[in-house]
């Protein structure tokens, strides 16, 4: 690769909007940082406000279980699929244009979801809400890699993973407040003012960012190779615990999404314009990153799934106690990430990095030890260290990612990293889910019989089991004295706890893992990236 990228940047020119002053405002790196915010902020609301809806949406439109789950797996899965293809766009044809079109395209989506009369035009624009906001999350990144310079790069993606921080934690609260007092439909209309505000700004303030050198057509093949191989791969993850992870279906799709994965490297070793160049891995910190970002996402996502349940079903809160409960999680990442920025500026990704996944390690086995009756001091010390852990390593392995890229190739790196996310948690939850469930099916009936209970007509067991995989009490028939409903209710709590617990350890051992993983990060070479030959 040239050394001449920093110099082929567009977005190393002079912008050249300035207000009445005299001062820049079109590309300035600050109100950029806003701008770019401002968008990815419904991505990341969206995540968490959804899930406090469900549960109306599936009474309100009669939708079955299964056609609940595909209100948010279509979201997820359209998401992982379309990530690295919408970074490449931006690539090519400016990160700005992405940006814009992502934001109008997740606002349009929203009103349409709010308009729904079914449960089937809701999954559909949901699936064409993840596609928008595909556009959106490497755009963003990409806008961000070109407005900053190097050295201050850190403390902007600190902040911008601040932002995802408070609009997830904001998630349960809001989402709870507007089901309880307006209606479901207005957990996505929220989306309008917001994606209206982004289009203002992003017309006002962006800059495009893209590379004068940078692919001039599409890798068409490689384009359709890696989203069908991500299709089988995610499908295949959620499907795996509802099928069975020796099921034919699920050897099928995850064996078939394995050899396109390899169809899709050796086509890149031959296309002419790669949609991932495979020099880009010649960089062990990305390389590093990316596996990284894999294991973080394994291991937080994949625990921190059970946590809402617990909370709920275990402990009795309401959606929106239950989000106020973990603000000392949320509340941490949002200061840790720009603290975080900060110290990755001064040290470098590898210490924060590792320091984070040590701690992150730490605070996953503690969750180990929660049971049914633990306080809220214990829960918020564990919450605390999970999101003082997590922030520089969401930070550092994005800078790693990102910042070890060639400028033209930032839209490709942005994507990168949040398919590995996407990838990770998906993972996480369906593994951490399947060793959870497999646990209290194991220890349910030794439950229930040392709790002095009757046993369970084989007719009920089944609903009982996966009742008790969720928290989730059976409803005792009119006239059980209170003490068998407690009974009733401690066994259940107790088994659930036993699986979350062995899904906290597991996923402390993954954490630790890529602790040791992070020894390998380090901040990209130079403000245009890496010399990396393709």
């Amino acid at each position: 690769m040239s050394q001449s990228l920093a110099k082929s940047a567009t977005a190393d020119t002079p912008p050249s909007g300035t207000s009445p002053g005299g001062r820049s405002l079109q590309g300035h790196p600050w109100l950029t940082l806003l701008t770019v915010a401002v968008g990815v902020m419904m991505v990341a609301l969206d995540g968490t406000i959804v899930a406090i809806a469900n549960p109306v949406i599936q009474a309100d439109l009669n939708a079955a279980p299964s056609e609940i789950q595909w209100v948010t797996s279509g979201y997820l899965l359209a998401l992982a699929v379309f990530l690295i293809t919408a970074g490449k766009i931006g690539d090519r044809f400016g990160h700005k244009s992405t940006f814009l079109v992502g934001a109008v395209g997740f606002a349009a989506t929203s009103a349409a979801i709010g308009f729904a009369g079914n449960i089937q035009t809701v999954i559909a624009c949901r699936v064409l809400q993840g596609l928008f906001g595909a556009l959106l999350q490497p755009a963003a990144l990409g806008l961000l890699r070109g407005a900053f310079p190097a050295e201050k790069l850190n403390m902007a993606i600190g902040i911008w993973g601040g932002v995802i921080g408070a609009s997830t934690a904001a998630g349960p609260i809001v989402g709870g407040l507007l089901v309880e007092h307006v209606s479901w439909e207005s957990v996505f209309f929220i989306n309008i003012p917001v994606g209206l505000l982004a289009l203002g700004l992003g017309l006002w303030i962006l800059k495009d960012v893209r590379a004068e050198n940078a692919a001039r057509s599409f890798d068409i093949p490689g384009i359709v190779l890696l989203s069908v191989a991500m299709f089988a791969l995610v499908f295949g993850i959620i499907k795996a615990p509802e099928w069975g992870w020796g099921d034919t279906r699920t050897v099928l799709f995850l064996g078939g999404a394995v050899v396109l994965m390899v169809l899709f490297a050796l086509w890149q070793g031959k296309a002419r314009e790669p949609l991932i160049p495979l020099g880009l891995f010649r960089s062990v910190p990305l390389s590093a990153g990316v596996l990284l970002m894999v294991l973080m996402a394994f291991s937080f996502f994949g625990a921190i799934f059970f946590v809402t349940f617990y909370l709920q079903n275990v402990h009795g809160m309401t959606p929106v106690q239950a989000g106020v409960h973990l603000l000392p999680m949320t509340g941490m990442m949002i200061i840790g990430s720009p603290v975080a920025g900060i110290a990755i500026g001064k040290l470098g990704p590898r210490v924060p990095i590792v320091a984070g996944m040590l701690i992150t390690t730490v605070a996953m086995f503690g969750m180990s030890t929660l049971d049914s009756g633990s306080g809220n001091g214990v829960m918020a010390l564990w919450f605390v260290l999970m999101g003082l852990g997590i922030s520089p390593v969401m930070v550092g392995a994005t800078e790693v990612i990102v910042g070890n890229a060639p400028m033209e190739l930032s839209g490709v790196a942005g994507g990168l990293q949040q398919s590995a996310m996407q990838v990770g948690g998906s993972l996480g939850t369906a593994v951490l889910g399947a060793l959870m469930a497999a646990k209290v099916t194991d220890v349910l009936p030794g439950n229930w019989a040392g709790a002095g209970l009757p046993p369970v007509e084989p007719s009920q067991a089944e609903g009982l089991n996966q009742a008790a995989q969720l928290g989730i009490a059976p409803p005792a028939p009119a006239g059980t004295p209170q003490q068998v409903v407690d009974a009733m209710a401690g066994a259940v709590h107790d088994s659930f706890v036993s699986g979350m617990s062995l899904a906290f350890a597991v996923a402390s051992v993954v954490a630790f893992a890529a602790a040791v993983l992070g020894m390998l990060t380090r901040r990209g070479t130079t403000e245009a990236g890496p010399a990396v030959h393709i």
